[in-house]
């Protein structure tokens, strides 16, 4: 039986996680497969950067938090997993070293209209490094299965289908501030999600049994192995720095200057709108939408993007509307 249901986890509900340490080789490791921009993966290139020391991926981050709340909680309740995350705030680089603490607390929680097997808890996380600072904040909606509920019929997993053929990738251009086009949707590329990267991923930061054991996942509410959420963002990020150096590789050949960009300050309406399983292969693509000049950093501007991801099958399955930081000329 869970130590905790969703009647449990009212508003006021409060628990701690951790800590962590986070090392170089983890920071290297996890930017070299998602996220390989210059400041995460390279000590001597994130000098000349934006943020000017090695710093981890902010998907690293959440993905760290997502392993802390799953060993000091969600491995003991009913979960059943997130739609989504309303709103994370990257506040303070995460550096090799860093010992990673969570305070997680429940602000709202309400039944299912149209499932009488679980209710859905908004949770917010603040996570801390050793010296106290706030990193990043989180606030979430989760499901949690009501305590003796008989459960719902697992759901049947779409055929498995071939992804169809797709035209070459973009390059995102390396712009200036001033000059990256906005309303231009570019086409990110595909990621293939097999089973062994699934598992792999799962087991060391999303270890909740629909995401690491096939028997156990085919018996859940998803009826079959399917990828961590923050796989399917991670994946996203890869193939966003992939578009971003093709654009920089182009402009080089061409002779032209190739404008820097640091990091980003956070994410918002972030939906995980279907299952990623075994074997999905997901197009991803990113259109900028707004753009302003940073009030905290002189010479730079922040880029509002809106991204999406879909199946082979033709559906979304993943939305979120991010943002970077940009150079001015």
């Amino acid at each position: 039986m869970p130590r905790y249901c969703f009647e449990d986890l009212v508003p006021g509900f409060q628990l701690a996680c951790g800590p962590q340490s986070v090392t170089r080789e983890d920071i290297v490791a996890f930017a070299r497969a998602y996220d390989p921009q210059p400041f995460h993966v390279d000590e001597a290139a994130a000098r000349d950067t934006f943020v000017g020391t090695l710093i981890a991926s902010g998907w690293h981050t959440c993905a760290l938090t997502m392993r802390l709340v799953a060993e000091g909680f969600i491995l003991q309740s009913s979960s059943m997993g997130s739609p989504g995350v309303d709103a994370v705030r990257w506040l303070r680089p995460v550096l090799p070293g860093d010992a990673l603490s969570v305070q997680l607390g429940v602000r709202e929680a309400r039944p299912s209209a149209s499932k009488p097997d679980r209710g859905f808890v908004r949770i917010v996380l603040e996570i801390r490094n050793g010296r106290g600072e706030t990193v990043m904040t989180q606030d979430f909606w989760a499901m949690f299965g009501r305590r003796g509920a008989a459960p719902l019929p697992p759901r049947t997993r779409p055929p498995a289908v071939p992804a169809p053929e797709a035209a070459a990738p973009a390059a995102i251009p390396p712009a200036w501030f001033e000059d990256l086009p906005l309303d231009v949707p570019y086409d990110l590329g595909s990621y293939h999600f097999g089973r062994d990267e699934i598992l792999a991923f799962a087991r060391a930061y999303d270890p909740q049994p629909f995401h690491v054991d096939e028997a156990a996942a085919a018996q859940s509410h998803f009826g079959g192995l399917c990828a961590s959420g923050w796989h399917t963002a991670a994946a996203w990020m890869n193939r966003m720095v992939a578009a971003r150096d093709r654009g920089a590789a182009a402009a080089r050949e061409r002779g032209e200057p190739v404008a820097p960009s640091g990091p980003s300050p956070g994410f918002r309406d972030l939906q995980w709108l279907k299952p990623v399983y075994a074997g999905d292969t997901i197009r991803y693509d990113a259109t900028l939408t707004e753009k302003r000049l940073s009030r905290s950093r002189p010479g730079w501007g922040v880029v509002t993007h809106a991204s999406t991801g879909t199946n082979q099958h033709g559906e979304p399955v993943f939305r979120f509307t991010g943002a970077w930081f940009a150079a001015c000329r």
